[in-house]
């Protein structure tokens, strides 16, 4: 195409005379910075390139980073990742090469973004997120991504979503309350992930993490102080308790006590609580991550220690008696994963008692077919969304909507492995979902998302916390 051609094309020669007259009549002290903007904002953005990387995550295992190139900006993305790729995920798309990072590189995934994903993608608009997805899915024409790889896929869906946001000279959260439909943008509440276990740390504690919600406080700001103390707080405890060597960290930044029992451990955070002086204000809640421990039909509270695994099985039964008590002794709001991935039926029974928020993360892992399940038999009331897990950011929404349709609560979460990409902290104020997970308030992983949650309550102003309507749809 010659530079005429061109031209004619874009309509460029009106566009200068327009830009030069505004500069006339602007009487600007710098014509040419005047006639710049006002061009660049005249003209439509187009992606004009998709590069991409291998990054490593915050478990030092290599993940996807991209950058997206419009004619007004670069934008990066990188894709989370969880400690397994499940049946029912979008899958990750990794070398195997046991001689390059243990088989876990990402190379494939890169190369599919910069000859592939790229090709396809370029000069199409930035602001229909729909499209660009469905761009991608129709590339890799495979149910669960695997051709191209959801890593791949998902970190491009990301950056042009943020660049749909420059385009349109919005936050990102409002841009994705655009795409999604919505108009409640709200801070959320957060899950303060205090106290870990499972197999995120090497403690004996069967059970995942335990969280602290402040539901009582009145903007986003006080919550991530009451959050901070308690975290400070529980150090203290542990520490007076257990000596310093009791202070170990777990994957997600939660402290890893060698506590014997969940009660003991949640007796260490409600002394943690108590000790802010904002008990009413904080609520708990726990990540059972029962399958870790799901041996048949039995659960094994002491998997974790040799000594005494397999003397201290649980029937589905059992547990649910002792999540009775639980909620009766402590200020339990929500509880994810209390049974096993396939377990239906305890799930569906314990969810009925409505003594709390009933999560599924491991039963739904973001399929849609599988929320679905779980709507028409009523097996929780409320969505964990990864997003690693469904793969594209229209796909999110999607899933979100289906949650909320159901009138289910919703909880955007990260990944064990994760980077500074801050995006679900503009798609959980976008989409409404008043809940986020996003780790410990410790490590910069964990901490980025929380900050920019921060910001973003400064922009929207007072009342803009979810608080005490955490539940509210």
């Amino acid at each position: 195409m010659s530079v005429q051609e061109y031209l004619e094309k874009h309509l460029l020669s009106r566009k200068i005379e327009d830009a030069v007259n505004a500069a006339v009549r602007a009487k600007t002290n710098d014509p040419v910075l005047f006639i710049a903007n006002h061009m660049l904002k005249s003209v439509q953005s187009v992606i004009t390139k998709v590069k991409a990387r291998q990054i490593l995550d915050s478990r030092g295992i290599p993940t996807v980073e991209v950058e997206l190139f419009t004619n007004k900006g670069i934008f990066r993305a990188s894709s989370p990742s969880g400690p397994s790729s499940a049946l029912y995920e979008a899958t990750e798309l990794r070398d195997g090469d046991k001689g390059m990072y243990l088989g876990n590189s990402v190379t494939k995934a890169v190369r599919n973004i910069n000859e592939r994903i790229s090709e396809a993608l370029i000069g199409m608009d930035p602001t229909l997120q729909s499209q660009i997805d469905q761009v991608m899915l129709d590339l890799d024409k495979t149910e669960k991504k695997s051709e191209l790889g959801a890593n791949a896929i998902l970190a491009v869906s990301i950056a042009a979503c943020k660049a749909g946001a420059a385009e349109k000279e919005v936050p990102l959260y409002k841009h994705i309350a655009d795409i999604s439909g919505g108009t409640n943008t709200i801070v959320p509440v957060p899950f303060f992930t205090v106290l870990s276990g499972g197999k995120h740390a090497g403690n004996n504690l069967a059970f995942q993490e335990i969280m602290v919600l402040p539901v009582g406080a009145k903007t986003f700001e006080e919550a991530v102080q009451m959050g901070s103390e308690t975290y400070h707080h529980l150090k203290a405890v542990i520490t007076e308790k257990y000596g310093v060597h009791g202070c170990t960290v777990g994957e997600d930044g939660g402290l890893a006590p060698n506590v014997s029992s969940v009660k003991e451990a949640l007796d260490l955070v409600k002394e943690a609580i108590g000790r802010t002086g904002h008990d009413e204000k904080i609520k708990m809640a726990i990540d059972v991550a029962a399958t870790e421990f799901c041996i048949g039909t039995k659960y094994d509270l002491d998997f974790k220690n040799p000594n005494k695994s397999g003397q201290n099985f649980k029937s589905g039964e059992d547990m649910i008696e002792l999540y009775k008590q639980l909620c009766n002794e402590y200020p339990i709001v929500s509880i994810e994963d209390p049974f096993d991935k396939e377990d239906w039926e305890h799930t569906k029974y314990f969810s009925g008692l409505q003594l709390c928020q009933v999560v599924g993360d491991g039963l739904l892992m973001s399929n849609p077919k599988r929320i679905d399940r779980a709507i028409q038999e009523s097996t929780c009331n409320a969505l964990l969304l990864k997003i690693n897990q469904i793969g594209t950011v229209t796909e999110a929404i999607e899933a979100v909507k289906m949650a909320k349709d159901a009138h289910w609560g919703v909880v955007i979460a990260h990944r064990s492995g994760e980077t500074e990409d801050t995006f679900i902290a503009d798609l959980s104020v976008g989409l409404g979902t008043l809940q986020i997970k996003a780790g410990a308030l410790c490590r910069g992983e964990h901490l980025s998302k929380y900050n920019q949650l921060l910001r973003i309550e400064e922009g929207l102003g007072e009342q803009a916390y979810a608080g005490e309507g955490w539940r509210v749809l």
